[in-house]
């Protein structure tokens, strides 16, 4: 059974930074795209970013260019999010996933991805 469990989010003033992380078990990542996706409420979810099974490739919404970072370590079976300058906007539940297809492209489709994690609250302070 594939688990996903994120962690790292919280409350943060804006401008702030947080670090999210999501731990897998059940399937060895490094074989697969993996991305994070957020919820606001009220809203669809969203594409954050996304990076390649080998984290030679990523890709991100323009949105958060520059200021997000995605990267994997495939020895601890874990993908992060580093988020710097938040805002308030920013506020959602931030959700990892990883693709269905191994050795994939990165892609910014959330049919694409076939496990989800149960998602972490960041909340962005004014």
């Amino acid at each position: 059974q594939v688990q996903l469990v994120e962690s790292g989010g919280g409350l943060v003033q804006a401008g702030g930074s947080l670090r999210l992380s999501c731990a897998a078990s059940g399937r060895p990542l490094m074989i697969y795209v993996m991305g994070w996706f957020r919820q606001a409420p009220g809203q669809e979810r969203e594409f954050v970013a996304a990076i390649s099974w080998n984290g030679r490739t990523t890709g991100y919404t323009d949105s958060v260019k520059g200021r997000f970072t995605i990267s994997r370590d495939n020895a601890k079976n874990t993908v992060y999010l580093q988020m710097n300058g938040l805002k308030p906007e920013e506020t959602a539940v931030y959700y990892c996933a990883s693709n269905r297809a191994a050795w994939g492209t990165i892609t910014r489709n959330e049919n694409d991805y076939e496990y989800w994690g149960q998602g972490t609250q960041v909340t962005v302070s004014s």
